[in-house]
């Protein structure tokens, strides 16, 4: 069992007396005895709080002041305390101008509930006024609202100070007292009088007695300490827990990035027969999102509907963004159904959709269009929906859509938002606007290192090293210093020009900065030094790592097939699935491209028939390439083509290309021809088709192999030389 260290406590000043009465509230009365003419109204006037009628009770209430008559002070204290559990705080501040009114003496009671209605509603100074004006009249309760009051208004060093006040003026405190001045300390700042505190809250006795306190100190540990551990700890040694609890730790283990963790406490609290609620579930289906478990995932959304939340907007969104996450074939239709049941939409429900369609691939026009929908439906976008929708502007290599869309953030005020400035300038970068894209680096009013790796990957996939360089230095001059990522992306712009020496240079950098276990970068130096020639140093990094993911072997087997190495491609993916790693799409295609390098026919067939079948990949239409490069080098034509015609979508240029191809080689004039004609019909400029047909007629003494229009003059009429 883990042990829970206890810090000292005596640099507090701990008041001598031990919980007295003190804590207790006198009893409210009035100053003056009853009027018998307000009696009924005043029945009245209480029957209606009674039955939940707060406005019936303050017209009642109007009407006692119109006839010159005022209720006690018992009634007065209800009505306060209907208005603050109701959260309607306007109302609460016309009762308190009624009460002045009254010039009845006010008691400690009805004090301390004006200091809740003032905190509550976000007025701390007023709340400090009436607590300040008390006097002798504070009691305990009166110290522990104050400190709430700071607390909740992110005064926490005014919460910590008023709690110390408080001890110096003999009082102990009590549970709720505690819970508020932790959450005053759950921050780095206060941390370490945080722990102090804990050691105060262990020997008082409320750390086993109250469930409020414990989730004070996990949020404490959790948020302002950073340690998870020491949450989990305090978590473990609450004798009393209830289903607030768990939730609440089950949110911190997914702020943490610790999805698996979050499921299997999901599944304890179930086995402990503790009922979740909306938050719960809301918590645990984001964590499905992130781990990808549709089953679970479907189960919960079964759950939802049977106990009545479905129609929840919250855990809506979730499912929307747990469906587009969970997708196998990258279908968004489950979201999307999920998406048109909900009753209402909001910004995050609408943002979910977006976001699920531009992250499942190939639906950005889509996501444009649920945009277009969500500004007529008069939802505001917030920062998030325009990141979004400029990542499909992006993918659609529409910069001025996207302009359009940045200018609607500038209306909302939004456009500072670092997530928006960085989704500009990637969306300029990616349709080669490069001028552009440093413009909206520049234009960021503050930029953080999401900023910085933005541009610097924008300049390295625009082939500009020298400019993505200059950026790295500006990042480590700035005292920002430069992330995995930068790295990542340096690697990766110097193996796009085939640098190998600059990849060498950044490799240095990395050992520098103490990277090197980094599997981000790990992957990236594999992947550059696969594709800058040097297969060996690829290998090398590729042994030393100490973790390994399926990037990082489907780089390494990615690089044996380019350079040839059939055999020791498919060695590695063999060893990648004794190790337990699931092979994803572009595995596949690396796989099935070394099969075609050394016409292993039948082990292609295997791979390619398994990919779905043992794990639930459907081949898209690279895959259907590779089998057609496959069977087209071997020589089986026929066969080729009747696969083509069997695919379950119509052939891209790319498998019809790759046809047309294997008849140059094997000197097929007619099949060529028909598939050059397949490749016209599809894009009449299409410049591939007619080389690859000229070199075909020409290889067979075709007679008009030098007469097929070449690079830069040929026209749709062109096709009458098929």
């Amino acid at each position: 069992m883990l042990g829970l260290s206890v810090p000292s406590a005596s640099k507090l000043p701990l008041p001598s007396i031990k919980p007295s009465n003190r804590s207790r509230q006198n009893l409210p009365s009035s100053s003056s005895p009853p009027n018998p003419k307000s009696e009924p109204l005043n029945h009245r006037l209480i029957h209606h709080l009674n039955v939940g009628h707060l406005h019936k009770a303050i017209s009642t209430l109007d009407l006692m002041a119109q006839k010159g008559i005022h209720p006690d002070l018992t009634t007065y204290s209800l009505l306060l305390k209907s208005c603050i559990r109701s959260r309607n705080f306007q109302l609460g501040k016309l009762v308190h101008t009624r009460l002045t009114h009254s010039q009845l003496h006010l008691n400690s009671l009805i004090l301390n509930s004006l200091i809740s209605l003032y905190s509550k509603s976000g007025d701390w100074a007023k709340a400090k006024s009436i607590f300040d004006n008390m006097g002798d009249m504070r009691d305990l309760v009166s110290w522990s609202a104050m400190v709430s009051c700071f607390a909740n208004n992110d005064l926490e060093y005014e919460a910590i100070v008023t709690f110390l006040d408080m001890l110096e003026n003999g009082l102990y405190p009590n549970e709720y007292c505690f819970a508020a001045v932790i959450r005053a300390c759950s921050n780095a700042e206060n941390i370490s009088i945080g722990q102090m505190i804990f050691g105060f809250v262990v020997k008082s006795g409320y750390f086993g007695s109250d469930v409020c306190v414990g989730c004070a100190l996990i949020d404490m540990f959790a948020k302002g300490g950073g340690d998870l551990d020491l949450a989990y700890k305090v978590f473990e040694k609450m004798p009393e827990k209830n289903a607030v609890t768990w939730t609440l730790m089950i949110t911190r283990f997914m702020q943490f990035g610790y999805a698996r963790e979050a499921v299997d406490m999901f599944l304890d609290m179930v086995l402990s027969e503790y009922v979740p609620d909306r938050f719960t579930l809301s918590g645990v289906i984001s964590a499905c999102a992130e781990l990808e478990l549709l089953v679970l995932g479907q189960q919960l959304h079964s759950w939802v509907i049977r106990t009545g939340m479905a129609l929840d907007v919250c855990l809506g969104c979730c499912l929307v963004d747990m469906y587009a996450k969970c997708a196998v074939d990258g279908s968004v239709d489950d979201s999307r159904k999920v998406f048109d049941l909900m009753v209402d939409h909001n910004v995050m429900s609408w943002t979910a959709i977006i976001t699920g369609y531009v992250q499942s691939g190939g639906r950005d026009e889509e996501a444009v269009e649920l945009f277009c929908e969500m500004i007529k439906g008069h939802v505001s976008p917030n920062h998030f929906t325009f990141s979004s929708v400029l990542k499909a502007c992006a993918n659609l290599s529409d910069p001025r859509m996207g302009e359009q869309v940045y200018t609607h953030a500038v209306k909302l005020g939004l456009a500072s938002v670092n997530c928006v400035g960085n989704s500009l300038i990637s969306m300029y970068a990616r349709s080669g606007m490069m001028e552009d894209a440093h413009k909206a680096f520049d234009m960021l009013f503050e930029k953080n290192l999401i900023s910085y790796n933005t541009i610097v990957d924008a300049y390295a996939k625009n082939l500009n090293s020298e400019k993505a360089f200059e950026f790295l230095h500006e990042i480590e001059d700035t005292g920002i210093g430069a992330s995995a990522f930068t790295f990542a992306s340096l690697l990766s712009g110097a193996a796009s020009i085939g640098a190998v020496g600059k990849g060498e240079q950044i490799h240095a950098r990395v050992l520098k900065s103490g990277f090197e276990s980094n599997q981000c970068i790990c992957n990236a130096l594999i992947s550059m030094y696969a594709r800058c020639g040097n297969i060996d140093a690829a290998f090398q990094v590729f042994n030393d790592m100490g973790g390994r993911n399926v990037i990082s072997w489907t780089s390494m087997i990615t690089g044996f097939a380019k350079h040839g190495f059939a055999s020791k491609a498919m060695g590695m993916f063999h060893k990648m699935l004794e190790d337990g790693v699931r092979p994803n799409e572009i595995t596949y295609i690396a796989v099935l491209s070394a099969c075609s390098h050394v016409g292993l026919i039948s082990e292609g067939w295997k791979h390619f028939n398994s990919m779905y079948k043992e794990h639930g990949i459907v081949p898209r239409m690279e895959h259907y390439a590779c089998m057609v490069d496959l069977l087209g080098r071997s020589g089986s034509l026929l066969e080729a083509l009747e696969f083509v015609n069997s695919m379950p979508f119509k052939a891209d240029a790319l498998v019809w290309r790759t046809f047309l191809a294997a008849c140059r080689v094997h000197g097929n004039k007619e099949l060529g021809k028909h598939a050059a004609k397949m490749i016209l019909e599809q894009d009449p400029y299409d410049p591939a088709a007619y080389i690859l047909l000229s070199n075909l007629h020409a290889s067979s003494g075709g007679k008009y192999g030098a007469q097929v229009p070449c690079w830069g003059h040929f026209t749709p009429t062109s096709t009458r030389y098929l």
